[in-house]
């Protein structure tokens, strides 16, 4: 039997979620199709839906949102693949919408730093003690969260130095937990890119580290059929999260959505180690 590193304690309406001690799943990653649960399925495409909805309004948290909720439903073991493909969609869908404004250069640096660290990550998921890797994925969302409430100023980075450097680490980030955004937001805040061009320079990097991270997966043999099958309920919520989120950013309060995106991230992160 598979054994999932965490189990469910849904203690509040809709997102909370608690890492316990390891429980069996009625299946294996290796098994048919027929052994995913229902509840679970259903589960797995409300968290497509919020996390379409919610890359699309607020720019960002789509994998930093849908891993630790995904990890609570599924294991880390399917979630890492799974984020990693839903993001190859929902980045294909993005980038037509910010392509005019991605600075080519800059991007193709990143990226292929970034290609260097992902089979690390890969590495780190499908070896390391998981209690580990739930530790580092909790350690990188409370301390994003924490960055984006806290408006601290980064000095300015000059230099491809910090260019390879944080592009390297967000590959190993995304490659172990489809969370490369962290490092390349806080490189492009330090270079001071202008709205829309950090908006074009981000979807821009996450498409093609998407790409690389899937590819790895399925050179690492961890496409089973369970993701395959998650992946397929995935699509058109996932896309509805898009459609919806893009009618509704015109009336949110862009700023205030992006705040309680960070807050629910901290929250999140702490109920991994808690």
């Amino acid at each position: 039997m598979y054994r999932s590193p965490v189990s469910l304690d849904w203690r509040f309406p809709g997102f909370i979620v608690k890492c316990a001690k390891r429980t069996t799943l009625p299946y294996s990653p290796d098994t048919s199709l027929s052994l995913m649960q229902p509840t679970q399925l259903i589960l797995v495409a409300l968290i497509a839906f919020a996390a379409g909805f919610v890359q699309t309004v607020a720019g960002f948290g789509s994998a930093l949102l849908g891993m630790p909720l995904l990890v609570a439903v599924v294991g880390i073991q399917i979630a890492s693949p799974l984020v990693a493909m839903l993001g190859v969609a929902l980045e294909m869908v993005l980038i037509l919408r910010y392509r005019e404004h991605m600075h080519v250069a800059v991007v193709g640096k990143l990226v292929a730093a970034a290609a260097v660290g992902i089979p690390l990550g890969i590495y780190a998921v499908k070896n390391i003690d998981q209690r580990i890797v739930l530790g580092v994925l909790a350690v990188v969302l409370v301390g994003y969260g924490i960055y984006g409430l806290s408006k601290f100023a980064l000095p300015k980075l000059e230099g491809n130095g910090w260019t390879f450097g944080l592009g390297f680490i967000a590959g190993v980030l995304g490659g172990a937990y489809n969370t490369a955004g962290p490092p390349v937001i806080m490189y492009g805040h330090a270079r001071r890119w202008p709205t829309a061009q950090f908006k074009g320079n981000l979807q821009g990097f996450f498409l093609p580290v998407s790409f690389f991270v899937v590819a790895g997966h399925f050179l690492a043999h961890t496409v089973t059929p369970v993701v395959w099958q998650s992946f397929a309920v995935s699509l058109i919520p996932l896309f509805l999260g898009i459609w919806l989120g893009g009618l509704a950013e015109r009336g949110i309060d862009a700023e205030r959505f992006r705040k309680l995106v960070l807050v629910l991230l901290i929250i999140l992160g702490a109920s991994l180690i808690l």
